[in-house]
């Protein structure tokens, strides 16, 4: 599906085009083109979650590490890095994918998450490890930016749902793989003390290396080239996506489609950007940012620091752990893929204020017994796996919502934003304030921080129950007008 650049954006602006595209898109049904594209992109949550989980099962090694030696503190520094990293690289990669493409941004930042997970194996001190740490978000995050818009634009509106869950839920395959690979490479009598780490982070460039080809039969997103004067381009891209489909008689029904008029733009300036995002659609931008940082919190607070727990409390060995990730990765896997349908048939608002309810609630009741001393390691596992079941679909839906409630033009850059915003909040402080509370031994402190992600979660299902938006089953443009719509009031 490759095809040559577009024309010059700049020849093309100001031009007004009647189309149908996006509808024809929607129409689809699911076929082989669509799961090339859930493959070749969605694997960026995969390396994430793999990414997250060696940061996790490393922590005991790094402790032990003849070059490093780091301290709790200090492995939760780093797991901050990392976000700080994501933040960064999602803003300016989400400007950027608004301004040039989705595609070139996917080459572009795959290729530097590759780089970067491959040279942290390399890393001689703190601060080599923290810039590595962070190079390797920055990619992670503009992945993100590019991918989730992506995926979004070429996913059919009835399904739209359920597939954006079930990708972000290949996070934890890659959390799977983390535990497994360091399992295995922490193992002190196949690798010495100093090697193990260090071959756990060539697992995602080895990974990144594998899925870099196929993303060159991806193309270009139709609503994109839309609004940036690539009609013709379009057109050949949708055309040449509907004939696969009635190659494998499948018949495409014409009676649903609609029409839509765009005026095309080089791009958007960011004081409409800003604009849109906090005044005209001010309510959804107040849903996007509850989300994203009630679950960063929740995430990045708690799993960053998931080894350190079960060494600290339950004298795990290090080289353990991942025998412990394996079951909570696999309930977090099921959450999304299981609960995903949900969300397209009883609806967006019901469902996400659900899942962050229960999340809250169930951390809660495990935090108390946990602090009244009252789970092994075992029922410990089982109460993070039956949480995170929950709390895993509810951080998806929040990727989620950002990513279909803002206009076409600014999608990327919108996804970028709350994602920074949100994991500003509530993800870099995360690692660091919980490696804090964990240093000091006490059970009583750690469950305090549980509650302060309670919290997060319970107020977030609050105000999406309130000001949620029902995006079922809608196409992107009619859950949010784009901003180069043209209308008979605007002409």
């Amino acid at each position: 599906m490759s095809a040559p650049p577009s024309a010059s954006v700049d020849e093309k602006t100001s031009a007004v085009i009647d189309t149908d595209l996006p509808s024809r898109l929607d129409r689809l049904p699911w076929g082989r083109f669509h799961s090339l594209v859930v493959v070749a992109l969605g694997v960026t949550w995969l390396l994430d979650g793999l990414e997250v989980t060696l940061a996790g099962a490393v922590a005991s090694a790094l402790k032990s590490s003849p070059s490093l030696h780091f301290t709790n503190a200090e492995v939760g520094l780093a797991g901050s890095a990392y976000i700080a990293g994501a933040v960064l690289g999602a803003l300016v990669f989400g400007w950027l994918t608004d301004r040039l493409g989705r595609r070139k941004l996917f080459f572009i930042t795959l290729t530097l998450y590759l780089a970067a997970t491959a040279v942290t194996s390399l890393s001689w001190n703190l601060a080599s490890f923290l810039l590595f740490r962070f190079l390797t978000g920055a990619g992670i995050g503009g992945e993100y930016t590019a991918i989730n818009s992506t995926i979004q634009e070429f996913t059919p509106a009835r399904v739209r749902g359920w597939t954006d869950l079930g990708i972000n839920g290949t996070f934890w395959i890659g959390a799977g793989l983390g535990a497994a690979g360091s399992l295995v490479l922490l193992d002190p009598h196949l690798l010495p003390a100093d090697w193990g780490w260090r071959a756990c982070f060539f697992i995602g460039a080895v990974l990144a290396l594998a899925i870099l080809p196929m993303r060159r039969w991806v193309p270009e997103s139709p609503r994109w080239l839309l609004t940036h004067g690539g009609e013709h381009h379009a057109r050949s891209i949708v055309e040449g996506i509907e004939t696969r489909f009635l190659d494998a008689g499948h018949q495409l029904a014409d009676d649903a489609l609609t029409r839509l008029r765009l005026r095309t733009r080089g791009h958007t300036p960011l004081r409409e950007v800003f604009d849109t995002l906090f005044n005209r659609h001010r309510r959804r931008a107040l849903v996007g940012l509850s989300l994203m940082t009630a679950q960063a919190f929740f995430y990045n607070a708690i799993f960053f620091t998931y080894a350190l727990v079960l060494t600290d409390f339950y004298q795990v060995p290090g080289e353990r752990i991942g025998w412990y990730l394996l079951p909570f990765a696999l309930g977090n896997f099921l959450g999304p893929l299981v609960l995903g349908r949900l969300f397209d048939v009883i609806g967006r608002r019901r469902m996400i204020a659900a899942t962050y309810a229960l999340s809250a609630i169930l951390l809660t009741l495990s935090g108390y017994l946990f602090e009244q001393q009252l789970l092994t390691v075992v029922t410990q596992t089982i109460a993070w796996m039956v949480i995170f079941f929950f709390a895993s679909a509810a951080a998806s839906s929040a990727y989620l919502t950002v990513s279909e409630s803002f206009p076409l033009e600014i999608r990327a850059l919108a996804i970028a934003v709350f994602y920074a915003f949100g994991t500003a909040l509530g993800g870099i402080a995360g690692p660091a304030f919980f490696g804090r509370l964990i240093d000091t031994h006490q059970r009583s402190e750690v469950f305090s921080g549980y509650l302060v992600g309670s919290g997060l979660m319970l107020a977030a299902a609050v105000i999406a129950a309130i000001w949620g938006i029902d995006a079922e089953r809608k196409s992107l443009e009619h859950v949010a007008t784009p901003l180069s719509a043209v209308t008979d009031d605007t002409e």
